[in-house]
């Protein structure tokens, strides 16, 4: 005999059946409900929304990911060079060392004062350089130690460069994300990365020493953010179209966003 309980569940299964929904929804909904139903501590304090406060979909292919996971195993192969620095008796290249020292003078401070000295750090010790200038190529996304052995770099090298130093200096990856913004004032792409602090997501850019909170950004419209979880796209917006329709400046990251908005 069902319980009023068990009763409800099946009546719910019977009509989402029905109307054709399929049942790992329905799992999806009872994880929901119970999850709503659970105390937790009065004291919790919800997390901050995603960069933006929009929602963002699971890119699976396309050039942007491409481009994330080849860095991605750059950026795991330098991890094992200041593995070896951090031991005294390994010899370290110097890019290695002053890498190291951006970590280490992160380390040394919390919350906000933790993301200003990272991003202070980085800004000025790479020169803005296009790829095409320094590497013949229209576009090349380049790892922490590869930036700064040159000292140069586009915006999308000094975004990677902060992204890891913020994480090697005890950030949560979960709390840290490379964003790919459409720059309406510019008429081209940018590269920015965003790190969490309790409800607000702080913005470090290369083009400032200020920091800025995601929603202070003007003229911008999000398209894409990068993380530990992959690529993942935001769903184009009006105004995003709108400033497509700008003849564009040369674009740093060397690709139209909007394009792949499109294509994917």
């Amino acid at each position: 005999m069902f319980s009023h309980a068990a009763a409800h569940r099946f009546a719910i299964v019977l009509l989402l059946s029905i109307v054709g929904v399929p049942a790992p929804a329905f799992a999806q909904y009872q994880v929901a409900v119970a999850t709503a139903r659970a105390p937790g501590p009065l004291s919790q304090t919800p997390a901050a929304p995603e960069p933006f406060g929009r929602d963002a979909l699971p890119v699976i292919g396309g050039e942007v990911l491409a481009k994330w996971s080849g860095v991605v195993a750059d950026i795991r192969a330098e991890s094992d060079i200041l593995t070896r620095c951090r031991d005294a008796t390994q010899p370290c290249p110097e890019a290695a060392q002053k890498f190291l020292a951006v970590i280490a003078a992160g380390r040394a401070r919390k919350g906000r004062a933790r993301i200003g000295v990272i991003n202070r750090a980085i800004n000025l010790a790479i020169r803005p350089t296009s790829d095409l200038a320094q590497w013949g190529v229209v576009d090349r996304w380049s790892a922490p130690l590869a930036t700064l052995t040159t000292g140069r770099g586009d915006c999308e090298d000094y975004a990677i460069a902060k992204y890891v130093a913020l994480t090697e200096a005890g950030i949560s990856a979960d709390d840290v994300k490379l964003i790919i913004v459409r720059d309406l004032a510019a008429g081209e792409d940018h590269a920015v990365v965003a790190a969490r602090l309790g409800q607000k997501w702080i913005v470090l850019d290369n083009r400032r020493l200020t920091l800025l909170e995601d929603v202070e950004m003007a003229h911008v419209v999000p398209l894409f953010v990068l993380g530990h979880d992959g690529v993942r796209q935001f769903a184009p917006t009006a105004v995003a179209y709108a400033g497509a329709a700008k003849p564009p400046a040369p674009s740093s990251l060397g690709y139209a966003s909007l394009a792949l908005l499109r294509s994917q």
